[in-house]
């Protein structure tokens, strides 16, 4: 593609998105429905306490998905697409990372940095699933291959990892972290503190834990399993940095995940994953619109709710035959240098 071909294709793009990128009132809307079901959910998951517990795992289930929503509001207020007014979006997605035990700047700072560098082989590894390419893991000690397959297994990636993630690894800032977003971690922690202490001095600690965990375990299982399969599928692209281009990845490094309406409403769009990643100011709740009326936006094979089970298995990127493998694939392709 020539240069000026390039420009004109980008201008197009640029020129579609345009009408889609401003919030409007569906925005409190949206905060009514997420964040008062799940205010009611958790009411309800204590009361059951006194009759079943597998009632409040089932209440907790629920609540869970109206917590993936919640994100999905926090989400939306770190990209600016939320509200129009920048403060309104700060207070509702610091009150709302108060819900997901998450630091709304800390994780901002890092979520931008991915939208920055997602598919770039040269810069991976902020706010995304860290993933190594096979040369990579071949010069890898026995110890890095051990921790490496560890950190990739399923039960670790989807079980563990969410609640070690919004628990204690977002209390904890990083060293490249600014000091400003370091405070504002540490704020958040503290408040989370005198929070917790509030509820459970009125109903228990112990109650407090039976409620909250199984609400934050499903609400970050399945937000973890759906930033997974995002850009981790059969057909992904990803490029060194000097092919790496911003339309391009959009469109073919983010997946468009094809879900019954019911979870699509409780994942907020984001399942439209490829035009959130080429415009992040567009609303949630405008993604599905944008798809709908822009062929050019339609993808002949998107993810399944079946289909994307299998990306599980995915563990390095090969990048002499641009694709993610599996141990399988690893073991029979490059068994001579491993």
């Amino acid at each position: 593609m020539s240069s000026k071909s390039k420009d004109e294709n980008t201008a197009d793009w640029v020129k579609i998105i345009r009408k889609y990128n401003f919030p409007d009132g569906r925005s409190w809307w949206q905060i009514v429905n997420s964040v008062g079901p799940y205010l009611l959910l958790l009411v309800g998951m204590y009361f059951s306490l006194s009759v079943s517990y597998w009632l409040t795992l089932g209440l907790g289930f629920i609540a869970g998905g109206f917590l993936v929503r919640i994100f999905i509001i926090f989400h939306d207020c770190g990209h600016g697409s939320f509200f129009k007014s920048a403060r309104l979006r700060k207070i509702v997605g610091i009150i709302t990372g108060l819900f997901l035990f998450t630091p709304y700047d800390r994780w901002h700072y890092d979520h931008l940095m991915h939208h920055q560098t997602v598919g770039n082989l040269d810069k991976k590894g902020v706010g995304d699933v860290r993933t190594f390419t096979v040369e990579e893991y071949i010069k890898f000690t026995k110890l890095q291959r051990v921790l490496y397959r560890i950190s990739r297994h399923p039960i670790v990636l989807f079980i563990i990892g969410p609640l070690l993630l919004f628990l204690v690894i977002f209390r904890i800032p990083f060293k490249f972290h600014p000091t400003k977003i370091k405070i504002s971690t540490h704020i958040t922690s503290l408040v989370l503190v005198a929070i917790v202490a509030t509820i459970s001095y009125f109903i228990g600690f112990q109650n407090y834990v039976l409620i909250q965990l199984p609400a934050l375990f499903f609400g970050a299982f399945h937000g973890i399993w759906l930033f997974y399969v995002q850009h981790q599928y059969e057909d992904v692209t990803w490029e060194r940095q000097d092919k790496w281009d911003y339309k391009t990845i959009a469109l073919q490094g983010s997946s468009f995940l094809k879900l019954p309406k019911l979870l699509q409403w409780f994942s907020g769009n984001i399942g439209f994953h490829h035009i959130h990643h080429l415009s992040p100011s567009i609303p949630n709740y405008k993604l599905e619109e944008c798809y709908n009326e822009n062929e050019s936006f339609h993808v002949e094979k998107p993810l399944t709710f079946v289909s994307c089970i299998k990306c599980i298995r995915y563990r390095l990127w090969d990048e002499a035959n641009g694709r993610l493998i599996g141990y399988k694939e690893l073991n029979r392709d490059y068994s001579d240098r491993l």
